[in-house]
């Protein structure tokens, strides 16, 4: 017979989205960690989540157009192990161009400044890298202005174009871009100044 735990767990599980990515921790208000642990690998083993690595699991999504599983979310993996060791993390190198729209080279490395260790994960061909920075790099800034930063740094100053610009004002809304605008202060010069021009401060370059 389920338990009210089991009962729990597998709701909280149904009423997610298709891709869903979870790690023990998702189910700390339900049960104690063991109980959690026990009642995911069941579920592994019923078919209802596969396991992506060690204590992060997916709800799979069934794509009915290519009759087959849809490939795990590398960015949905990386935040759930962050959610997991209470890290702050936020994308960089290929990886934040790539989530903001301004590059299209798919890559097998998925790459995130971290306030944690130096770790990476791999799965079928698929890899997460952790990168450690400073807390005065991530702390107290929102996800969307340390994409942005980390977008900008790898593009460098003199690969921004006006396109970029006009790109990532496009992408963000307004409180992303007043949000950042506060947030990106102490950043460097030539940063901050793009980012004024994203936010609309600054017209042309």
């Amino acid at each position: 017979m389920i338990n009210g735990y089991s009962r729990k767990i597998q709701e909280r599980i149904r009423v997610a989205a298709e891709g869903s990515i979870f790690v023990n921790s998702d189910f700390a208000d339900i049960a104690d960690t063991e109980t959690v642990r026990r009642n995911l690998n069941r579920l592994v083993q019923s078919g209802i989540l596969r396991r992506i690595l060690k204590g992060v699991y997916e709800k799979p999504e069934y794509s009915e157009m290519l009759k087959e599983y849809v490939a795990t979310d590398p960015d949905a993996v990386a935040k759930a192990l962050a959610r997991s060791y209470h890290w702050t993390i936020a994308p960089c190198g290929n990886t934040a161009l790539n989530l903001l729209g301004l590059s299209t080279q798919v890559t097998a490395v998925w790459s995130y400044i971290s306030d944690g260790p130096y770790k990476t994960y791999e799965w079928n061909s698929m890899k997460l890298e952790f990168k450690h920075r400073t807390n005065k790099e991530i702390t107290g800034l929102s996800y969307m202005t340390i994409l942005v930063i980390q977008a900008l740094k790898t593009l460098g100053k003199t690969n921004v174009t006006s396109r970029t610009v006009q790109m990532l004002k496009a992408r963000l809304d307004d409180g992303d871009k007043a949000t950042m605008l506060k947030e990106a202060a102490q950043s460097t010069d030539w940063v901050y100044n793009i980012i004024r021009q994203i936010a609309g401060e600054v017209q042309g370059k």
